[in-house]
């Protein structure tokens, strides 16, 4: 049964109740270009702002809506309450011309799940948005947070002297953090800050440095200093300093919190350790702690140590893709090299289903969470995770749904909600191998074809950026796959000069003009909401924040490396050549009792052993310097962590074989214990890296920073042909990309 709240009214008495009736009626003018009006009585549907007595609600985020005819009574202890209740209103709401028509009885009462719901929107140059934006931008941007229930939005203040400014930034660091403090406070939005250690800077000078701030700042509800990334202090150093700087907090806003975040420095051993050892002396002046980044323990091992009277803050990040906390499929980390490197760390990433597990993994152990977050490329992921924050068990189709009822109104909900599923289901698996990628495509165009309107609307020209983004990598690898296969093909002929005309032939018109669209529309977005999806005309602060305009380009295949690999066979002798060829062409080739192993090419779920604790993966792809088309595909993601584990089988017994490793050259000469070790025997420890060098392979087959080793895997160590494997380095960790098992 469905509702006409077309033409309503508004009663609200006492300034709270008309506070929250004036910004819900200009979200309706918004939506009809018509506002509704206060009036004391009316026949007509209304909304009804109350506020209830304190025992009715259990906390100020709580409100009550009661549907009785065509009135809708919205109840709660204050503004922010009010807010949510209304936001409910227009989530469940439909738009077409100036009709409004609610789509269910939504009376209930709403009580939220976590305490703490939030997002960072850091004012500083490294985001890939938020240091374009104005006070109204974030004013906006905050009641766009609360329709999903958010209560906290956390800001950056000048960190030291030498914080740089770009041209996009409109307003002083401290200046902007001070006015969005008071607009956030007149939403009854509590404030938060993230506010690191300078590594240089005394006790006296950092506490007269925020006590400064603090004065300044209209509202201030927490602070979080970070244990690391920056401000690199030993753990009880740091919880000295943090109890110091609460101590002023407290003196001027009384009802602040510190708190601290376990985010380990990475040079500094035993550093969770000293935190625990220091906070279980129970400090009053410590409030509670953040886990996040670089955390010192895994969530559960945090809750079991830490001391039951200091709740624990999530501090998710739902921001980027590669070289973070949450990688795209972080469970198993198997996004794909092609849109690693054209995409990237920063682009448009809705993630919803992946977040809901993660949402499901963490959420016993927190009060809440305030995220981190670059700029609007996680727009979806954060209004889905503070909606999985108020109501845990929603369901992600009503969120999603939602979501576009809200911001896409006018657009068929469900048609929204599928298409955003798709974006994130475009990106599993080897794009060339998803045609699910152009179905997703299909969904965006034929709302746009609907609404052309909509390429008014930020939000909606995101989605089909992405959409178009993820079309054209598609399309790329399949047209480059297929050049390679005949180029293969001739050099196998010995048709050089055939095969190098093969890999150079150019795109076609619909693939051109797929991609000046990319353009056009990022243009769009900047000037509509601020992403900086380039460098040079849109001030990115580098191509890993976002600039997807710079990484687009990005090898996404072999053909540009097999390029330059003939280039340099046709500069050789034609006997010098062949065999050249013949080893370029066989990089990736092993006998049947062999094995080739690519944390790239093949994922890390073919190892047959998981590995111990948390690994990181350096990705190499979209970084512009690096990935310049002298890097194998084999090479794009780099495995670092203290262990390395695998086990194989179908070697041929009574057989001596090799193990050829591609390190990071990077050398760190105080390392002593870097170990191989084969089915319990240790074949290598010592300095790194040991083993045999080839240094023509390095330069035939590697590009510039990486290295290979060889070391022996002499028969006795295998068991009927099969082979686990470990390479250890206690200290700095294994940075390897491949490796090759072959007959000695």
């Amino acid at each position: 049964m469905t509702y006409d709240f077309t033409a309503l009214t508004l009663q609200a008495e006492g300034e709270v109740c008309k506070k929250a009736a004036d910004l819900f009626a200009e979200e309706i003018f918004i939506r009809t270009g018509v506002r509704p009006q206060i009036e004391e009585k009316s026949d007509s549907p209304a909304l009804i702002f109350a506020l209830c007595d304190e025992d009715v609600l259990p906390n100020k985020d709580s409100y009550l809506l009661k549907l009785e005819g065509k009135q809708l009574t919205v109840s709660a202890l204050g503004l922010r309450g009010l807010i949510f209740g209304f936001s409910y209103f227009l989530r469940k709401t439909v738009y077409e011309n100036k009709k409004i028509t609610l789509i269910k009885d939504i009376s209930d009462e709403y009580i939220p799940s976590m305490k703490i719901r939030g997002h960072q929107l850091g004012y500083r140059t490294t985001p890939n948005t938020y240091d374009a934006w104005s006070f109204d931008e974030y004013y906006r941007y905050y009641r766009d947070m609360m329709f999903f229930g958010a209560n906290t939005c956390e800001q950056m203040p000048t960190i030291g002297p030498e914080q740089k400014r770009n041209w996009l930034m409109k307003h002083d660091i401290d200046e902007l953090l001070v006015e969005v403090s008071r607009l956030a406070d007149e939403l009854d939005m509590d404030v938060s800050i993230w506010y690191p250690n300078d590594d240089d800077e005394s006790m006296e000078a950092a506490l007269e440095r925020r006590k400064k701030l603090f004065e300044r700042v209209p509202r201030l509800d927490a602070v979080f200093p970070p244990g690391g990334d920056p401000g690199e202090y030993d753990a009880d150093e740091f919880l000295e300093r943090c109890v110091e700087i609460s101590k002023v907090l407290k003196a001027v806003h009384p009802e602040a919190e510190m708190w601290p975040s376990a985010q380990k420095p990475r040079a500094i051993p035993g550093w969770g350790e000293t935190f625990i050892e220091y906070i279980s002396n129970l400090p009053p002046e410590i409030d509670g702690v953040i886990t996040g980044p670089n955390r010192a323990f895994d969530l559960d091992d945090l809750r079991r140590k830490l001391p039951m009277q200091y709740p624990i803050r999530f501090y998710p990040d739902i921001t980027h893709n590669v070289r973070c906390e949450h990688p795209v499929h972080f469970n198993h980390n198997d996004w794909h090299h092609a849109y690693a490197s054209t995409l990237g760390r920063e682009s448009i990433n809705p993630r919803p289903i992946e977040y809901r597990l993660l949402h499901r993994l963490t959420r016993h152990h927190v009060i809440g969470s305030v995220s981190y977050s670059e700029g609007i490329n996680d727009d979806i992921n954060k209004m889905v995770w503070s909606d999985m924050d108020f109501f845990p068990d929603v369901s992600l189709t009503d969120t999603l749904q939602d979501y576009a009822r809200v911001f896409m109104p006018g657009l068929d909900a469900q048609k929204v909600a599928n298409g955003i599923f798709g974006l994130e289901l475009n990106w599993y698996g080897d794009p060339a191998e998803n045609p699910h990628v152009e179905s997703t495509l299909n969904i965006w165009l034929d709302l746009l074809e609907d609404k052309p309107e909509m390429m008014e609307n930020w939000r909606f020209v995101s989605c089909l950026f992405k959409a178009k983004c993820d079309a054209l990598v598609r399309r790329r690898r399949i047209f480059e796959l297929a050049l390679l296969d005949a180029a293969y093909a001739k050099l196998k002929k010995g048709q050089v000069d055939a095969a190098k005309l093969i890999l150079e032939t150019d795109f076609d018109e619909d693939y051109k003009k797929l991609r000046a669209d990319i353009f056009a529309h990022g243009d769009l977005l900047f000037h509509q909401i601020g992403l900086q999806l380039d460098v040079e005309n849109y001030g990115a602060d580098s191509p890993d924040r976002g600039a997807v305009l710079d990484t687009i380009d990005q090898p996404i295949s072999d053909r540009p490396w097999l390029l330059n690999k003939i280039k340099e066979a046709q500069a050789l002798g034609s006997q010098e050549q062949a065999a050249f060829l013949d080893r370029v062409l066989n990089r990736y080739k092993v006998a049947k009792d062999e094995y080739y192993f690519s944390v790239a090419k093949h994922g890390l779920d073919v190892l047959g052993l998981p590995q111990v604790g948390e690994y990181y993966i350096d990705f190499q792809g979209d970084r512009t310097k690096v990935n310049k088309g002298n890097m194998p595909m084999g090479m794009l993601k780099l495995y670092d962590h203290y262990t390395f584990r695998c086990k194989l089988a179908g070697f041929t017994p009574g057989q001596d074989y090799k193990l050829k490793v591609t390190f990071s050259s990077k050398r760190f000469p105080l390392l002593k214990h870097h170990t191989v070790e084969a089915n319990g025997v240790t074949i290598y420890e010592g300095p790194q890296f040991g083993g045999e060098k080839d240094p023509d392979f390095d330069r035939e087959m590697l590009c510039p920073g990486f290295e290979s080793v060889t070391y022996d895997l002499p028969a006795d160590v295998f068991e009927n042909g099969c082979l686990e494997l470990i390479l250890s380095e206690p200290t700095a960790g294994v940075k390897l990309s491949e490796f090759w098992i072959l007959k000695a």
